[in-house]
């Protein structure tokens, strides 16, 4: 009887186990929840064991969403730092990013302000709307790309390479109106397009966990220590120096910044990933990423190069000290899929971005005079 009695207990241990991280080296299971990152738990969206959630010093826009990000890599396993780009994670690693809309009292959409709210190793999902969540898992053969969407109920998630459309209701918030709009979520294909940092070999990558994106205070770890530091002291993080050689991106509403190094943090990280010496932005000649140095090569007096309809009829990327002459704000305010920048991810204009890149544009000094 005891032996039987014990091994009930350990049966019934066994199914209230939350489920671990699954790797899956070929097969692209149908359902989020096969992979074991995130399990909907009642009210709670759950991380499994090892998963780290993790926050970027400037986060992209995507049309105000909230975004939980997280990196799952195998036991034993760490990624390498690498000052200019995303860090070298080992083969096995799943990066999730999940996209969702904290509802108001009136089913409104709330636009997203600071990390994700969690609570231990899991965000209270009871008046949130679920959207999306993106896998990017680093097989034998490379990186690829899974798009997840959830269902209304937000219940469960399952792949659609295919991507998708769903109506979003935003409230009013600061200088944004608020209202209607359709959020499009990309296929599998489209994720390539921001995921291919290096034109040459076109081999996809993960593009927000860099160095100099990483490098701030933890929000989610007691005492919120710095995210390298403590993947480093955790053993997931090989080559970090005592004194980093990386950039350092500042948060772009943290108004004690410098104008410029909130401008360009969020340019690095809104437009750097293609418009760089080696993206696909490339021949543009035009780069936003946090390397870039050269006046010209960030757009000063530098007239387009193929921009079509996108210039708004404006001579250059950027005017010194005239934000309304300027074709990078144009693009940056335009909702037009042949004009607006960055080209997928949006749907909307992002007042407060647009506000700060004009600022930084107005605050410039010089002229330019035609013919560049």
């Amino acid at each position: 009887m005891r032996i039987a009695a014990l091994a009930a207990l350990l049966l019934l241990a066994a199914c209230s186990r939350q489920p671990g991280v699954v790797f899956h080296e070929t097969a692209d299971p149908a359902s989020l929840a096969d992979w074991g990152v995130l399990t909907r738990d009642g009210s709670m969206l759950r991380l499994a064991e090892g998963v780290m959630p993790y926050e970027l010093a400037t986060p992209l826009f995507t049309d105000h969403a909230s975004k939980l990000r997280t990196i799952w890599m195998p036991q034993g396993k760490a990624a390498a730092y690498n000052a200019d780009k995303a860090l070298d994670f080992p083969v096995g690693t799943i990066i999730s990013k999940t996209f969702y809309y904290p509802l108001d009292a009136d089913g409104r959409a709330i636009a997203a302000h600071g990390p994700a709210q969690l609570a231990g190793n899991a965000l209270d999902v009871s008046r949130v709307r679920l959207v999306e969540t993106r896998l990017l898992v680093r097989r034998q053969a490379g990186w690829i790309a899974l798009p997840y969407v959830w269902n209304a109920e937000g219940t469960e998630a399952k792949l659609k390479r295919t991507g998708g459309v769903q109506a979003i209701t935003l409230a009013p918030h600061g200088e944004e109106p608020g209202g209607d709009f359709a959020y499009v979520i990309p296929n599998a294909t489209q994720c390539g397009s921001c995921h291919v940092p290096d034109a040459q070999t076109k081999a996809m990558s993960p593009i927000g966990p860099t160095a100099r994106s990483l490098d701030i205070a933890s929000p989610f770890l007691a005492g919120a220590p710095n995210q390298l530091k403590a993947l480093a002291d955790g053993g997931r993080l090989s080559g970090l120096p005592a004194a980093p050689t990386h950039l350092r991106n500042v948060d772009w509403t943290d108004a004690a910044q410098p104008l410029e190094a909130r401008a360009r943090a969020y340019l690095d990280t809104n437009c750097g990933h293609c418009h760089s010496a080696t993206g696909p932005a490339r021949t543009s000649g035009l780069h936003l990423d946090a390397a870039a140095t050269n006046p010209r090569a960030l757009g000063l007096c530098k007239p387009p190069v193929a921009a079509g309809q996108g210039t708004g009829d404006r001579l250059f990327d950027i005017v010194p000290g005239q934000p309304d002459q300027s074709i990078l704000l144009y693009r940056m305010q335009s909702v037009k899929p042949n004009e607006m920048m960055p080209e997928i991810g949006r749907t909307t204009a992002h007042a407060e971005g647009i506000a700060l890149v004009g600022s930084w544009i107005a605050a410039m000094k010089g002229q330019c005079h035609a013919g560049g």
